[in-house]
């Protein structure tokens, strides 16, 4: 990890790393004389050389000083020196945002679809025809958020281990075969297990991808990234929506419509997860679409140039350890849960919820695809202005806010029309605060192993859906009052929980910036390399708030 410019100011628009760059969470030595706040303002506002892999001096003088510099002159000299502007930067990214992002885009596509396809499913008698109860559907879905949230952390890790591209196409494969089978089981045990299964290999998914994609984006570069892909679950109920409607208009001789959904979702998933095997490269050094000098760029902007990159680049023992005592990730995470009941339970209860709005059942699955759009484009307004501003909590709360006005119109509007805008304004803030949160856990933790730990941890927030299953039941059908109520709560909580949060990011890094204000220049640099404390736990690290 590379420190901040050495007077604190912006590097010049002509060096490799322009105003767009990543900033360098460590403190840069120069600022003993400001105000703690200015100095804080101005380590949130300026440009690092770190998203570009070239580490500005930090004892001018020195001879560490001269080794860094010089350093830092050969990196330019002899690779970066090709990509020393932002147009270049940018033409990188948007080359990655062509042979990378839409195919995993996709495939997390397909992940929304193989879980939320049970509740379009139900929309034609689903459990009546299998033998079960109603009820046993919300049990089943309950039970998937079981096992889909204890697998999270030992799938990411797995995914570490095996590397993203191997590990990618074999979980969708399983859950595809799997989802393919859900069409002929019978009985309530076989629903419950095929949803345990499912829940199993779609765990470390989105984790898995996170991480993935950190390896190839910088950090203020990452939001917008994330919010394209998680915007892909919104747009699995919109798409999903439409797809059911297309597929519920098809009669066949012996498969009832939800059978031919579960079929044809199930098997274009196993094709995908084939494509995946062969097109994902295995990380930035293997991405066959970049040439060699374009490769080095993306590692070096990502790992910087840390001593200890090479280090923490796997899985170790002590990133569990780190990861268990990180008390900003449980901090979170409580709020998180809550912020995240609506999306998990509207994923699947969508359909039925607007069903109840006086829609047909094929007719609701059609309108259950305007609200979802909406999730999806507030999640990438709210995304994208994220990485502009470099700014985290108060994106998350302003969409909570918007969530929670939306939220009030669906619970105290009379008419079903008023209702149904009003779902759609609830959705448009809804969807934002899951992947803003795991792009600020991200951004905060500057070692792979850990973040991929973190990130996969951070999957304990689909709890969410275990809860949502549990609220949505078919005893509160047509209307949802009830639940609708409780999640308004829920979404008040995450409000307050999120604002709490920042403000207490905030006061570790007064208090780190007035530990620092006491050090030397030797001791801050000597905290920078050494290992006695890991990553974010360093009294140099500033954290993005």
């Amino acid at each position: 990890m590379s420190v901040g410019h050495q007077d604190g100011s912006p590097p010049p628009s002509s060096s490799p790393c322009s105003s767009r760059a990543p900033i360098s969470n460590y403190y840069p030595i120069g600022h003993d004389q400001k105000h703690p706040d200015d100095r804080y303002r101005l380590e949130q506002d300026r440009s690092s050389f770190e998203s570009q892999g070239v580490l500005s001096p930090l004892l001018p003088g020195s001879p560490h000083a001269t080794a860094l510099r010089s350093n830092s002159i050969e990196m330019q000299d002899s690779g970066i020196s090709s990509l020393e502007n932002e147009r270049e930067a940018q033409r990188i990214n948007r080359k990655m945002d062509l042979y990378l992002l839409p195919l995993l885009s996709l495939l997390y596509l397909f992940n929304g679809l193989d879980r939320g396809n049970i509740g379009n499913a139900q929309t034609q008698g689903f459990t009546h025809d299998i033998d079960a109860l109603p009820d046993d559907l919300n049990l089943a879905v309950s039970l998937f958020f079981v096992t889909f949230v204890l697998f999270q952390m030992p799938s990411a890790a797995v995914g570490q281990w095996l590397g993203p591209s191997t590990w990618l196409p074999i979980m969708m494969l399983c859950w595809g075969l799997i989802t393919t089978i859900q069409a002929f089981i019978w009985g309530k045990a076989a629903l419950i297990t095929t949803r345990l299964l499912i829940g199993v290999f779609e765990a470390g998914f989105y984790p898995t991808c996170i991480v993935y994609l950190g390896s190839f984006y910088s950090r203020f570069d990452l939001a917008t990234r994330i919010g394209l892909f998680y915007g892909q679950y919104a747009i699995a109920s919109a798409f999903s929506g439409a797809l059911s409607y297309a597929i519920f208009q098809v009669s066949h001789a012996w498969l009832k419509p939800w059978q031919l959904l579960f079929i044809i979702e199930g098997v274009l998933t196993c094709v995908l997860g084939a494509v995946a095997w062969l097109w994902l490269p295995t990380g930035p050094r293997g991405a066959w679409f970049l040439s060699h000098s374009e490769r080095q760029f993306v590692v070096d902007r990502v790992n910087g140039v840390e001593p200890n990159a090479a280090k923490y680049s796997s899985l170790t023992r002590r990133d569990l350890v780190e990861t268990l005592r990180d008390w900003k990730l449980w901090f979170v995470l409580v709020f998180n849960i809550c912020a995240s009941v609506p999306v998990t339970a509207f994923s699947v209860f969508l359909p039925l919820v607007v069903q109840g709005m006086g829609y047909e059942s094929v007719e609701a699955n059609l309108m259950s695809v305007p609200p979802a759009v909406c999730g999806a484009v507030g999640l990438y307004l709210f995304a994208s202005s994220s990485d502009r501003h470099r700014e985290r909590g108060w994106h998350i709360v302003g969409a909570l806010v918007v969530a929670l006005g939306g939220l009030v119109g669906v619970v105290g509007s009379v008419s079903n029309a008023a209702k149904y805008a009003s779902l759609c304004v609830f959705l448009f803030g809804s969807y934002v605060p899951p992947p803003l949160t795991v792009a600020w856990l991200s951004g905060n933790t500057p070692t792979a192993g850990k973040r991929a730990l973190v990130v996969g941890a951070n999957g304990l927030g689909n709890l969410a859906g275990a809860i949502g299953s549990q609220l949505y039941r078919a005893e509160y059908a047509p209307g949802y009052k009830l639940p609708l109520v409780v999640t308004l709560g829920f979404v008040g909580v995450a409000l307050t929980g999120y604002v709490a949060y920042r403000y207490t990011l905030r006061a570790v890094n007064a208090r780190r910036a007035a530990i620092r204000k006491s050090k030397s220049a030797e001791q801050i640099e000597a905290e920078r390399v050494d290992s006695v404390r890991h990553a974010d736990r360093k009294w140099v690290f500033v954290y993005d708030l």
